[in-house]
């Protein structure tokens, strides 16, 4: 209490006793939601002409409003408004959504608030300041009945489109609380409002009236798009909806998503496909926003269904610039659909049999769609006969059936990609579902069956009695229908089991979906027990930074792209994990900008976990080792992949000692890992007998010369004078077609140079073979 009441008083009426608050920054995460809630009125209240301390502790105390959830008495949020409208005079403006969320998180009834109500609308109505439509129709009607019909005359002028003059009537007839909670949830949040209460959404999806109105919207957008395409409706790039419309279905869009309302799949069907592409042969689109709009939609609650739909989408649209953004959407929806598992794993049987095909007669042909671990693929037959390509016949005369089938064929395809990110996505939150359920529902579903039947799961037959499984090559154990069923990870495992599945996986040459069996784990290490709060582990590294921007949208991090700009030197990755309760924090920095390439320099690894309505950093040694072996596995890609040690060309002064000084250093987890695997495949190629493995390098044996590659970057030196070979393989080289238990791009990559050089006699590109005879 003696921080709150001397927070308050730098704020107000600050003494001489406060000067030190200019430079001394107190550990604010020690204040109560409660305390927070008391500080945030005083903070909005401190003016333009305060003096610099007030003004310090106010961004100090803004700042950790934002990462927290205040909570406030009825006392608190009647200063809250008395200080939004104190500040009416100096700002010409207020910020009604801080009004608004402290209604939300009021501990008590509310206080009358009329007053303070009435003077905040009718100030901004008179000025025309209609940015925050849901929080001034929330706050109007505390006004009472005359100053609400006042505020939905004005929006009711300037709302264009049938569909979001219907959401303003449908606010109108809410209770005041409800409007408060679509306040909260439907206006963009202000600079200094924290996240979207807990349960808000929640809150709103069980009001019946949106509901209803949810529904409607979506009929009424579908039914445009329709009317667009068949030409009842010009088509206008763009122009479909108006922006408001764009909102109010985005809005109708989350509730039926969180919802996972049945009727929404058939409607998303009709919606998207109509959104996005024109019914003339212009690339524009009859709504991009909407489209995007639904996307981002998904990535708040995303269902497999969805994710679908937007991946047809994706391959359909026109529009060059189109698919790249959906690419990149799509990361975040696939990471957000991984930790909704109650939807997550849900998928169509479209009418494929149980051995995961599908027939259909096309004449004296048949096609067939068979659904394998990874993808769906569609051939041909006749009696019984496999054919190469498409009969002449059936593309002639079953143009539409054979367009129908790839299109279900890719369809498929894409569901599996949803499965195998949701399933893996599953590790953090440690999911667990049914014996009964997963059997039934995924074990001998035919499109998951396939991809679920390759990796191991563990079955508690009995109250901590775990038993691994892979329903490819085992039988299944008796179990209660309610047994907990969850996906094996080897952390959770000896290293002998862990070696004994993997080399079932290489004899059996089961693919997986992921990397499961040849996982790689992290565990703390001893400078990490002495950093304490911050691992180093990645650190000193130097990266294509673009490279590694990339990855992290693919691995589903979150960061902000830096540059030659004001802020835009260092940033931090973020990935939340563990359903939200733990994430994982990767600084780093551009180093070079200047040259061809922008060059980023990695830094420390740390972890938070949320408590108190925040984020506290935590210890490493307090993160469970599954979310930490998860969250460093991504921060070992980023590095591997992107590192400039990868770049065979890499000349570039202090970037090549770091170059050189990668090339002997010790193995991380991820190239052990790919070591492993070597160890267990070459032996099965034909040219097992010119190959071995030295520690970091796979040691091939040429007729002209023998050569070492780096297991880490792929990269290629010759024996005995360690010349550099730059060697760039075919995409479809020989060693493309070994089979490989997991898919790894280094990997396959190392096994198609190996192939090569075993063979550099028969070698025939001469910019390869000049290197190679140089020193021979």
């Amino acid at each position: 209490m003696k921080l709150v009441a001397r927070l308050l008083r730098a704020m107000t009426e600050p003494t001489t006793e406060d000067e030190d608050l200019r430079t001394w920054y107190p550990d604010l995460s020690a204040l109560s939601d409660r305390d927070l809630g008391d500080l945030v009125p005083a903070a909005y209240a401190v003016g333009r002409e305060a003096p610099f301390v007030s003004m310090s502790v106010r961004l100090r105390v803004e700042d950790e409003a934002k990462q927290r959830q205040p909570r406030y008495t009825p006392e608190a949020c009647e200063r809250m408004f008395q200080a939004l409208v104190g500040g009416l005079a100096q700002r010409k403006w207020a910020d009604l959504e801080l009004g608004v969320g402290a209604l939300v998180r009021c501990t008590e009834p509310w206080p009358d608030l009329a007053g303070p109500a009435r003077t905040l609308v009718e100030y901004l109505l008179a000025r025309e300041r209609l940015d925050q439509p849901f929080a001034l129709l929330a706050i109007g009607g505390l006004a009472g009945d005359d100053v609400l019909r006042a505020v939905a005359h004005r929006l009711d002028r300037v709302r264009q489109g049938p569909i979001a003059r219907d959401e303003l009537d449908l606010v109108l007839r809410l209770e005041p609380a409800e409007r408060v909670l679509l306040a909260e949830l439907f206006d963009t949040r202000s600079f200094t409002s924290p996240a979207v209460a807990p349960h808000v959404w929640e809150r709103v999806a069980a009001i019946p009236a949106f509901v209803e109105f949810a529904r409607a919207a979506m009929e009424a957008a579908a039914d445009r798009v329709r009317a667009v395409q068949e030409g009842e409706i010009p088509f206008r790039a763009d122009k479909a909806f108006t922006g408001n419309e764009v909102a109010a279905v985005g809005h109708a869009a989350r509730i039926a998503l969180l919802r996972d309302e049945p009727w929404l799949p058939d409607l998303i069907d009709r919606l998207l496909p109509g959104v996005s592409v024109a019914p003339t042969q212009a690339k524009a689109l009859p709504s991009q926003a909407m489209l995007y709009e639904i996307v981002r939609a998904a990535q708040e609650f995303p269902t497999p269904e969805l994710v679908t739909a937007i991946r047809t989408v994706r391959g359909i649209v026109r529009h060059a610039g189109v698919p790249k953004q959906l690419d990149k959407m799509i990361k975040k929806v696939e990471a957000a659909l991984a930790e909704r598992t109650e939807v997550a794993l849900r998928l169509p049987e479209l009418g494929f049999g149980p051995d995961g095909v599908l027939r259909r007669d096309l004449g004296p042909y048949t096609a067939v769609v068979t659904v394998t671990a990874g993808k769906a693929e569609l051939t041909f037959e006749k009696d019984g006969a496999a054919l190469k390509g498409v009969p002449a016949p059936v593309r002639r005369d079953h143009k539409a059936e054979v367009a129908e089938l790839r299109d279900l064929a890719k369809r498929v395809s894409a569901q599996l990609v949803t499965l195998a990110r949701a399933l893996e996505g599953g590790f953090t939150v440690d999911a667990v579902h049914p014996f009964a359920r997963w059997r039934d529902t995924l074990l001998r579903h035919p499109i998951a069956g396939p991809a679920v039947r390759t990796l191991l799961w563990q079955i508690e037959a009995a109250p901590g009695d775990w038993r691994t499984v892979l329903p490819e090559a085992d039988e299944l154990p008796d179990a209660a229908d309610d047994a907990p069923v969850r996906l094996w990870h080897p952390i959770r495992s000896r290293p002998d089991e862990v070696r004994a599945w993997r080399d079932l996986l290489v004899e059996r040459r089961i693919r997986q979906p992921f990397k499961q069996a040849f996982r790689e784990i992290y565990l703390l290490t001893p400078a990490e027990e002495d950093t304490a709060t911050y691992s180093n582990r990645f650190a000193a590294h130097l990266v294509h930074y673009r490279r590694m921007f990339a990855l992290f949208r693919a691995r589903g991090w979150t960061s902000s792209l830096l540059g030659p700009w004001d802020g835009g030197g260092s940033d931090e990755a973020v990935r939340t994990l563990a359903a939200g309760e733990w994430r994982a924090r990767f600084s780093h920095a551009l180093a070079d900008w200047q040259g061809e390439h922008e060059i980023a320099g990695t830094n420390r690894v740390v972890f938070d976990r949320r408590g108190d309505g925040g984020w506290r950093e935590a210890a490493l040694a307090d993160v469970p080792p599954l979310v930490f072996s998860e969250a460093m596995r991504d921060v070992d890609l980023f590095v591997g992949v992107a590192s400039i040690a990868a770049d065979p060309m890499w000349e570039d002064g202090e970037g090549h000692e770091y170059w050189v000084r990668a090339w002997y250093a010790d193995l991380g987890e991820s190239t052990r890992t790919r070591r492993e695997a070597l160890e267990r495949v070459l032996p099965r190629t034909r040219i097992a007998d010119r190959c071995a493995i030295d520690g970091r390098y796979l040691v091939v044996r040429g007729e002209l010369r023998t050569y070492k590659i780096h297991l880490g970057s792929a990269n290629i030196v010759m024996e005995p004078d360690d010349a550099f070979l730059c060697v760039v393989p075919e995409r479809r080289a020989a060693g493309a077609r070994v089979f490989l238990p997991f898919e790894d791009e280094r990997l396959s990559l190392i096994i198609s140079k190996a192939f090569l050089l075993a063979a550099d006699d028969a070698i025939e590109d001469e910019s390869i073979l000049m290197q190679i005879k140089r020193g021979a």
